[in-house]
Order: structure tokens, then C-alpha cells, then sequence
């Protein structure tokens, strides 16, 4: 046997990557062996399937005769099917039994408008190599579809979720290290389901893969860059998604899909500084489904740009009433995705609307992800952004402190504001820690003059640290929570009255 097991994985890789072509024999092998000779390659583990592959040449048509994925060259799911089955057969000979992982790169659909079907090509390629890389050499590593992949785990004589959850860690970890695509450096994330079996719906390698997607469909709801076991429960969850799939696009439609909105108040004088229009879908049936279980089929099915427009017009015709009602709200926030920002005509559509509500570009404030920054050479993204700041619309960049943000590109898109991620909040009045990092924070946003908000505000103590700290803006449940719009002229008029009574709580705006 050759010395060099990570040369001669590499070399099987390399088989499979499709630039010769392979006869593929499936054999159950009892024990791992090296067969010499001209080039010829055996992977196998007791109780196994293992294919032995000989090199035959160049061809074009590799993945119709191996059954290899043509972007990435892994295997496809029956693979992984095959291998949980022989596994489970085994099992009562060997002892040992497996586990099943799916993992999806989190928003792939933006990531394909925004930079193009050939970085989307190259993320698959690198995503899967790295994935391959951290498994371990007996592990199966197949394509699902789109951006997903699933894993067969190597017989073992115990799977626990400690372990699974260390893994599935591990893959994110590898997943989230930025990509070079044509000098331009993009951030994935992404989520993971799994299935031990314990839990398993089916002792069978196609229960396991189910399993395991209707464990990354919960994952998914719950947000990007979440893990999930999957549990009895998983399997109404994956249905009340798909019913969600379908229903989503005549819910735009229907008007089921509008803003609510978030009171952001200035620590400062205590009035009210702006309004945030969070995306709700009031369902007849359901009630209100929040944007962590929608917004993914959203992007899935194409429709995150009618998503914005609609939420644009509610948004201005909500701060329309507002004016109408003797309420000034200065402006109005709302968040454009990358799909969005990279959409040539987005300016044209911003003004349109503008002139149309007859307001000035500065009632309406653009709110832009950390990683949209961090990772985007888009010239498009970037010439939209820049259009937006010079007509005089504000640019926040929100969740400020969870991505790779630079000082150079927080210059290079003229953004007016950060707003400090919630995770810097949570107990900041009694944590010296949290203390320190947002006076870290907030001073150098002083010193190249950007003004702060800090959202996810839950208790007037953490309201009152901020103030205290010099934070311009804070926006939280502590405020109030997001509110439709039938409720929001009671709680301004409300807010105006108390803040009549009561003195100012703030120190200084920045």
C-alpha cells in the first residue's frame, strides 16, 4: 500500500474531477488495499461499496457515465444513498453506523445576479473541495442541487449530536473564508441539516437524506448560517415551507407581504429619529410570519426585486400619512439586498418613486449589509451606491461588527451611518466587556465621522449605557417593537406625549 494516502486521494480526486474518464465496478470490499499496476485507484472500508477506477483516457461525457456532478466532479446523492444502505446492513455484523449532513450556501441566488454565473461556478468548485478536504478519506461528499451537498459519515461505532454539531461547525468555518473570484474577495455562509440515526424516519440511506434536507429547511428558516438536527417535528416544518414556497409569490401579490415598522429614536433629545420597514407577511390563516421564514423562498423564486418595490411604495406612503398626520419623521430605512443593488436601473426606480411621493432623496435612508460591502466589486453595486449618496439619499450599513467591513470600503461607499450589531448590546450595562467594545466602536465612528445606531435594544439599562457611551441612535424592543401600520400613529402620538412629561435621557448625538 503506498505511503501517500493524501497523494493518492488527490489522485482519485482529480479522476473525478472530470478530466480523464473512469470505468467504474462496484465491489463490497472487506478491508482497504492498493491494486498496482498501470494507474488504478481503490477506495474501500469494510462493508462499504467501492469502485475500482481506470483511467481510460480524455472524454467529454464523464459525468453520463459515472454518474459525477459536472460542475464539481463529486458524485451525486444516490452515492450517499448507496453508501448509508450498506452501511445499515452491515450494522449488525460490524456495530458501526453513520450519519447524514446537508449543507446549502446560504443566499447563492444574489450571489449569482450579483457577480455572475461563472464566480457562481467557481464557489461551487471551491466549496466543494474544501468540504472534501476537512472530511475524513472513507466520508462520501456528494451534489444535491443548486448550492447544496450532502455527507455520508465513514462507519463509526457512535454518533452523537456533540459530534455532529463540532462537524457541521467545522464546515462552516472552512466555507466562510473568503474566495477570490477575478481579484474580487466574496463571503459565503452557510447552512446545515443533519440526521443521526437515533432520530432517523427509516432505517434506509434515502430516510437519512431526507432526513437530513428537511433538517437544513429548518435550518433555513431560522436564518443563514444556522444548524439544525433534525427531530420528529423537522418534517411539518419542511411542509409548512414548501406550502410557503408556493404561496409566496401571489402573497407579493395580494398584498398579504408589507412593511411593518420599527421606531429609531435619538438618544440625544429622545424624538423620534427615524422609522425602519421591516418585511411581514400577515397570512389569513397563520397570522404574521416573520421574514426568517419567507424571505429564503423570496430569493429562491426570484422575486427579492418586487419584494423592494413593494416595500418601497408601502414605506413612502406610510411616511406620506405620517406627514399628513403633524408627525416628522426625518426618514424612512429600508434594506436593499445585493440582488437588488446590482440591478442597472435600481437609481432610476428610487427616483421615480421619490418624485412621485414629492419627497427629498434625504427622507429615505439605504440600508446595506457588512458582507454586501466586504465582498462586492460589483461595479454596478458600486456606482448605485454611490449615485444614492449623491443624490442625497443616507447609506447605513447595518449589522455593523458581524462581517469584514473596512475602513477603505466604508469610505469608498460614502456610508453615513453604522449600525452596531445587537450581538454588542445584550447586557451591555452590566458587562465591562460589551462596554469596552462599543467605546471602541462608537470612537473611531467619531473620529472618521459616522453616525451611530445601535439596534436590538431590549432593557432601558442597556438604552441607558448607550446613551451614556455617546451612541446617536438606538432602536430596540425597549423602544418598541416593530409595529403595523394601523398602529404606529397611536404609538408616535404616545411617544410625544410621554416625551413632553419626562426629561431627555441622552447625552450627545454622534
Amino acid at each position: 500500500m503506498p505511503d501517500d494516502i493524501s497523494a493518492t486521494r488527490r489522485r482519485l480526486q482529480n479522476l473525478l474531477s472530470g478530466h480523464q474518464t473512469l470505468a467504474f465496478f462496484p465491489a463490497i470490499c472487506l478491508g482497504a488495499f492498493w491494486v498496482g499496476g498501470e494507474p488504478a485507484l481503490i477506495v474501500a472500508a469494510l462493508g462499504l461499496p467501492v469502485f475500482f477506477a481506470f483511467i481510460q483516457g480524455t472524454a467529454k461525457h464523464l459525468p453520463k457515465q459515472t454518474g459525477a456532478d459536472a460542475i464539481t466532479g463529486l458524485p451525486l446523492r444516490t452515492a450517499v444513498i448507496d453508501t448509508i444502505d450498506q452501511v445499515i446492513d452491515n450494522q449488525s455484523t460490524t456495530g458501526r453506523t453513520t450519519a447524514c449532513l446537508a449543507v446549502e450556501i446560504d443566499g447563492f441566488h444574489s450571489i449569482e445576479t450579483s457577480f455572475g454565473p461563472a464566480a457562481a461556478e467557481v464557489i461551487l468548485k471551491s466549496s466543494a473541495r474544501r468540504i472534501l478536504d476537512i472530511m475524513r478519506d472513507l466520508d462520501v461528499v456528494a451534489r444535491l442541487d443548486g448550492p447544496r451537498f450532502t455527507i455520508a459519515l465513514a462507519p463509526m461505532h457512535r454518533t452523537d449530536l456533540e459530534t455532529l454539531i463540532q462537524l457541521s461547525s467545522r464546515i462552516q468555518a472552512t466555507l466562510s473564508e473568503p474566495l477570490s473570484v477575478d481579484a474580487t474577495k466574496i463571503y459565503v455562509s452557510a447552512s446545515i441539516g443533519f440526521c443521526l440515526p437515533a432520530r432517523a424516519p427509516g432505517q434506509s440511506g434515502a430516510a437519512f437524506l431526507d432526513a437530513a434536507e428537511a433538517a437544513l429547511a429548518d435550518a433555513k428558516s431560522n436564518g443563514a448560517g444556522s444548524i439544525r438536527a433534525f427531530t420528529p417535528g423537522t418534517t411539518q416544518t419542511t411542509l409548512d415551507r414548501s406550502t410557503i414556497q408556493a404561496d409566496v409569490g401571489d402573497a407579493l401579490e395580494n398584498g398579504q407581504i408589507i412593511p411593518w415598522f420599527q421606531p429609531q429614536i435619538s438618544t440625544d433629545t429622545g424624538a423620534i429619529s427615524g422609522m425602519e420597514a421591516l418585511a411581514r407577511w400577515v397570512h389569513p390563516k397563520k397570522g404574521v410570519i416573520p421574514p426568517a421564514n419567507f424571505l429564503p423562498a423570496i430569493e429562491e423564486n426570484g422575486l427579492i426585486e418586487r419584494l423592494g418595490e413593494i416595500i418601497l411604495y408601502h414605506s413612502f406612503s406610510a411616511l406620506q400619512t405620517w406627514d399628513e398626520a403633524g408627525f416628522n419623521i426625518p426618514t424612512i430605512s429600508v434594506n436593499f439586498s445585493a440582488t437588488e443593488l446590482s440591478n442597472p436601473k435600481l437609481v432610476d426606480k428610487i427616483r421615480w418613486e421619490l418624485d412621485r411621493f414629492e419627497f427629498e432623496p434625504s427622507r429615505l435612508t439605504i440600508e446595506i449589509l457588512e458582507n454586501v460591502i466586504a465582498s462586492s466589486d460589483n461595479d454596478t453595486i458600486t456606482r448605485n451606491i454611490a449615485a444614492l449618496s449623491q443624490l442625497g439619499c443616507g447609506i447605513d450599513l447595518d449589522d455593523f461588527g458581524t462581517g469584514h467591513a473596512s475602513i477603505a470600503n466604508i469610505r469608498r461607499f460614502a456610508v453615513k451611518r453604522i449600525k452596531i450589531d445587537k450581538s454588542y448590546v445584550k447586557r451591555c450595562d452590566v458587562d465591562r466587556n460589551q462596554q469596552d467594545m462599543l467605546a471602541a466602536i462608537l470612537t473611531m465612528a467619531e473620529r472618521i465621522n459616522l453616525q451611530t445606531l445601535t439596534e436590538g435594544v431590549e432593557t432601558v439599562g442597556e438604552h441607558a449605557m448607550l446613551s451614556q457611551l455617546g451612541c446617536g441612535h438606538v432602536q430596540g424592543f425597549s423602544i418598541s417593537r416593530p409595529l403595523a401600520f394601523d398602529l404606529t400613529l397611536n404609538w408616535m402620538d404616545a411617544h410625544r406625549k410621554k416625551l413632553a412629561q419626562t426629561p431627555k435621557i441622552g447625552r450627545k448625538a454622534s
